[in-house]
Parts: structure tokens; C-alpha cells; sequence
């Protein structure tokens, strides 16, 4: 099975050995989406609600890059350095999606890279090509 390596440069770079993502028997494998602006390569100033905004978006030009959207999402994880963002993350997260509602499992992390609030990985459908 040939894998495909998702990448743009509309998301952060990889800060290790891996891809953005990879599509492989029809499916994309983003990695985790920390809040970096692409650009500057730091973490977003803000709180919570920034830091989801900017995930959120990372994890579009992601979805982009492979052709899907997030109506092609069907599992997310949201890592959480602190629980108690739970319902500002799900709001924000809420939004992003529009009418999607992929299954998604949310867990408290004890630290998350570059200290990072939130991180969110996700698995879509993508068209074979």
C-alpha cells in the first residue's frame, strides 16, 4: 500500500521526524496540531480561544493539503494540558466544524510541546486518487 506524505506550508512545519500528514487506503493521519502560526513558528499570543482558533486552523490547511474538508473528518483527539478548558475548547471547536461531527476523544495531558494549552490530531476520509 503506497502512503502519501501531506504537507503545505500554510500549517507549521514538522519540529521532528514526522509528517503533517499521510494519507494511506483512504484515509489521511494528520499529527497533532499545536497553536503555531505557520509564519512566525511560535506559539499564538493569547489565551485558550486563540490557541484552538489557530489549531483549528492548522488543522484546515491540513485537511486542504489532502483534498478533504471537515466534513470528511471522522475521529479527532483533543489533548488538553487543563480539563477545565474543556467547554471554551468545545466552543471554539464547535465552530470550526460548521454541520461535522466526527467521534472525538478528549483527555488531560500533563504537558503538551512548545507549552501548548491544547493540541488536536484527526483521521478524515480522502478521495482516492
Amino acid at each position: 500500500m503506497p502512503l502519501k506524505k501531506i504537507s503545505t506550508d500554510k500549517a507549521p512545519s514538522a519540529i521532528g521526524p514526522y509528517s503533517q500528514g499521510i494519507v494511506a487506503n483512504g484515509f489521511l493521519f494528520s499529527a497533532g496540531q499545536i497553536p503555531l502560526d505557520p509564519a512566525a513558528g511560535k506559539i499564538v499570543e493569547g489565551g485558550i480561544v486563540e490557541q484552538t482558533e489557530q489549531v483549528m486552523r492548522n488543522l484546515q490547511e491540513v485537511l486542504r493539503a489532502a483534498g478533504a474538508s471537515w466534513g470528511d473528518v471522522v475521529k479527532t483527539t483533543v489533548y488538553l494540558q487543563d480539563l477545565a478548558h474543556f467547554p471554551t475548547v468545545n466552543e471554539v471547536y464547535g465552530k470550526s466544524l460548521g454541520d461535522a461531527r466526527p467521534a472525538r476523544s478528549t483527555v488531560q495531558v500533563s504537558a503538551l510541546p512548545r507549552g501548548a494549552m491544547v493540541e488536536i490530531d484527526l483521521i478524515a476520509a480522502v478521495a482516492s486518487k
